[in-house]
């Protein structure tokens, strides 16, 4: 399975001429991601042969700027270029608790309308991950309670290694894990699962006669 990883920014802070802030897209077959979306990774997109399009997962380490200002817009930039028509293009978000807001707000605050759906997945962090006082009430989201339409979903960390297990398809799996910052932070691990191989019965046969001969 071939793959490849881009890096559309860097940088740290704010964008530079030569220099985007944090975007990364890692594409194989079949599957085209983002991982965060810095200022200027609209940009970047068009400087580059990716085609902002084809991104189907946007993963969000953490909510500073550097690694999400880029977002409202990115994703204007995407349905602006499937047109006036619902297209049936779907990308999933994933990042820590408060994306959803972000993401919600600046839609609706410059009356931007999305043709394509989308399904935001945040991350619920522990308490150790969150130094700072208003970022420690997370008793909306525990218990029985629905914080959030039933197409969004919150995501939670596994009891046993406290990983988090973000997605699982045919082809690879992906798990958060906790990273300690100024504000809750993840980092995200790839993992390709095993493919089994096709096995040539009539060619393995044919060698082993001819071994047998010699």
């Amino acid at each position: 399975m071939s793959m490849d990883v881009t890096f559309l920014g860097t940088g740290s802070a704010y964008p530079s001429p030569c220099r985007g802030a944090s975007a990364i897209v890692f594409r194989t077959e079949g599957e085209c991601w983002l991982f965060d979306c810095g200022e200027g990774t609209q940009t970047q997109f068009m400087k580059s042969a990716l085609k902002a399009g084809k991104i189907t997962k946007i993963f969000i380490t953490h909510l500073h700027g550097d690694h999400m200002f880029g977002l409202p817009g990115f994703l204007c930039t995407v349905s602006l270029q499937y047109g006036s028509k619902p297209t049936k293009q779907h990308v999933d978000i994933y990042g820590p608790v408060g994306l959803r807001n972000f993401i919600r707000m600046s839609l609706e605050v410059s009356h931007s309308q999305l043709v394509f759906p989308y399904t935001i997945y945040e991350l619920l962090p522990s308490e150790d991950q969150c130094p700072a006082e208003e970022f420690k009430d997370f008793s909306k989201y525990s218990g029985d309670c629905c914080p959030s339409p039933p197409e969004e979903q919150i995501i939670y960390a596994d009891p046993t290694d406290g990983t988090y297990c973000v997605l699982e398809n045919k082809q690879f799996m992906v798990k958060a894990f906790k990273l300690y910052h100024r504000i809750p932070s993840f980092g995200f691990v790839i993992t390709e699962k095993d493919r089994p191989g096709k096995l040539n019965i009539s060619k393995l046969q044919e060698l082993a006669l001819i071994m047998q001969c010699k």
